[in-house]
């Protein structure tokens, strides 16, 4: 029942999707020159999105903020996004700045251009502002850290105790205390700063009751909740543990096991797993991940604990049962973790090619220490097994004398340290007495307490040192499931400009007519802006740049394209004089390729210079 709950309220309405939103299309399309000023911005992304306040930032050829309306989803889509415009736009060149929330949690922003009637000198260059605010960033990631431990330190515990039966369990409590404490403060704080990371503003918005009302309607906000709503659940559970002598009762484990799944559905309905392809084996694949990753290194800190204060005897039943464990544990996250590695990258190439393919190998390195530092652990562990596997030579507690045949002994009194053998009342002559069972030098006892204790203190050596490396492998999880997988970067790469001003070429054209010195000495620069510079029409925009660097204005400006290897041109741009600067919105240029610019600056009657410069043309 309470899986079915926690499903319910977390995937209803999920669908395959890319692991972070990346833009499909725009409407009108990035870079386009549109006649008629548009009503609304429709923006299409690869997968559900949530809105937010501010989505969007419209800003003129004025690079002045336009004013919009509220953003919305358009014809009930969850994967658009539709702001409203002014009814009057000015002609020009205008900025859209958008941030959204994908399905897998995280925000995402960009920028595209648009131009009304024609293209503006310049395009204005827009701050979209940053992804994060790097205050509210590090405390949100520094508390979804603090989650993972947490929720490894509380399952790993839970099952040492349910599945490990050690005798004593008192050094388990305060962890699990600790550990349920810190889970609950770290999910509230997620909860409480979830609005300020997903609008990149300060943790002080935290407290806005608005923000915080959006927030408990999101599916990152929910699967919080279903986060705490757990947490209240196991807490009852713990208390029902603590007063059950009885460990070994399948109930407390179902219930335990039931729990622990729960727990790991709120990180995986809201993370990587829940959006991209083969959702529901990917939530299946994430929910036995974790559940085993808290198994394995939460387990590795009980045992720890437990090997301070339980006697040898204990141990030798408590550590043989955690190592097979183990053992489990890392075959399931060596499955999962191929299929979940494989599912992020996409490619080989994005192993080494992105940032979630190089924090990945750094996870596998880590990994790799404490692989190797488990099968260390491992090593001490068959020693201090071994007694208990052998059987015992017992010290004899006397040494019996000969006794002659037929004779009968004499019982021992209860607790009688030693008790004299029968005295032989008669032996035969020649008759040799029984063997003596005493042992010819020192009889080999069972490892005495030193050497107990040492196999102890290695054994507790090592496992520290996997403590140590899994509190590593948890900080490069915490990091992985913040970056942008291999293969939705592939898909994001291979769609339209997906949140990014389109391509221009910045071209300086420096020219000299060999006139006299000053401002019009017909030496300077022309500053040419080549946009987009892509197959088909291009805006061309020219500034003359005097001697000192000052804007100078001269009588003549023209730009003639040629593509030499196609024999193409040339092609006149036909500029014009618009009041300081040379412009042009129509120039069609057919083909990709290397083409040759040429430049002619005339300063006077007289005096002119050509100028040629290389330009790029995409398709």
């Amino acid at each position: 029942m309470l899986l079915g709950t926690v499903l319910v309220l977390l995937l209803g309405g999920a669908a395959p999707a890319s692991a972070h939103a990346a833009l499909r299309t725009t409407d009108p399309d990035d870079g386009s020159v549109v006649q008629r000023a548009p009503r609304h911005l429709t923006l299409t992304f690869t997968e559900s999105v949530g809105l937010l306040d501010d989505s969007f930032r419209v800003f003129g050829p004025d690079q002045r903020r336009v004013h919009t309306g509220e953003a919305q989803h358009a014809d009930g889509r969850s994967d658009t996004a539709r702001v409203g415009l002014p009814g009057k736009l000015a002609r020009g060149t205008y900025t859209v700045a958008w941030r959204v929330v994908s399905a897998d949690s995280h925000p995402v922003s960009g920028a595209f251009t648009f131009s009304v009637g024609k293209r503006s000198a310049t395009t204005a260059q827009v701050d979209t502002g940053p992804d994060e605010d790097p205050l509210t960033g590090g405390l949100y990631d520094a508390a979804r850290y603090l989650a993972y431990l947490a929720a490894a330190l509380l399952v790993g515990t839970v099952a040492f105790a349910l599945l490990c039966r050690p005798a004593d369990t008192s050094p388990l409590r305060r962890p699990l205390v600790a550990a349920w404490w810190t889970l609950l403060g770290s999910t509230v704080v997620l909860l409480m700063l979830r609005a300020p990371y997903e609008t990149g503003a300060g943790p002080a918005t935290a407290f806005d009751l608005s923000a915080l009302e959006r927030t408990l309607t999101g599916r990152p906000g929910l699967a919080l909740l279903a986060r705490l709503a757990v947490l209240l659940l196991t807490a009852a559970f713990l208390l029902r543990l603590s007063r059950h002598r009885d460990r070994q009762e399948p109930v407390l484990r179902v219930v335990g096991a039931a729990l622990a799944v729960a727990l790991a559905l709120t990180w995986a309905a809201a993370e990587h797993a829940s959006a991209g392809i083969q959702v529901p084996l990917a939530m299946t694949s994430s929910v036995l991940h974790l559940v085993a990753t808290g198994v394995w290194l939460g387990g590795l800190v009980a045992l720890l604990l437990t090997l301070r204060r339980a006697s040898v005897d204990a141990l030798t039943e408590v550590v043989p049962r955690f190592s097979r464990i183990a053992f489990t544990s890392v075959t399931v996250l060596a499955v999962t973790g191929l299929y979940q590695s494989w599912r992020g990258l996409g490619s080989l190439s994005a192993l080494t090619g992105t940032s979630y393919g190089r924090l990945l190998l750094a996870k596998l390195v880590a990994v790799t220490a404490l692989l190797l530092a488990a099968g260390y652990s491992r090593r001490w562990t068959a020693r201090l097994a071994a007694p208990a596997a052998a059987p015992r030579t017992a010290v004899p507690e006397r040494v019996r004398q000969p006794v002659g045949v037929g004779a009968q002994a004499q019982p021992e009194e209860p607790g009688e340290p030693a008790a004299e053998a029968a005295e032989p009342e008669e032996r035969e002559e020649g008759q040799e007495p029984e063997a003596v069972e005493k042992p010819e030098g020192p009889s080999e006892p069972a490892p005495e307490s030193g050497d107990a204790d040492t196999r102890r203190r290695g054994l507790r050596r090592s496992v520290l040192v996997e403590v140590a490396v899994a509190a590593v492998v948890l900080l490069i999880t915490t990091l992985l499931t913040t970056t942008l997988p291999g293969r939705a970067q592939a898909e994001a790469a291979q769609r339209s400009p997906a949140g990014s001003l389109p391509p221009t070429t910045l071209a300086t054209v420096p020219f000299d007519t060999g006139g006299s010195s000053g401002p019009l000495s017909g030496r300077g620069t022309v500053q040419v802006t080549l946009d987009p510079a892509r197959v088909g029409e291009n805006g061309v925009q020219a500034v003359v740049y005097g001697a000192d660097k000052g804007l100078i204005v001269v009588p003549e400006v023209r730009i003639t394209f040629t593509l030499p290897s196609r024999k193409v041109g040339p092609i006149d741009a036909g500029l014009t004089d618009v009041g300081g600067y040379w412009s042009t919105n129509s120039v069609n240029l057919p083909l990709a390729g290397t083409w040759t610019m040429r430049t002619t600056v005339r300063v006077s009657d007289v005096d002119q210079v050509t100028v040629e410069k290389q330009v790029r043309i995409v398709p």
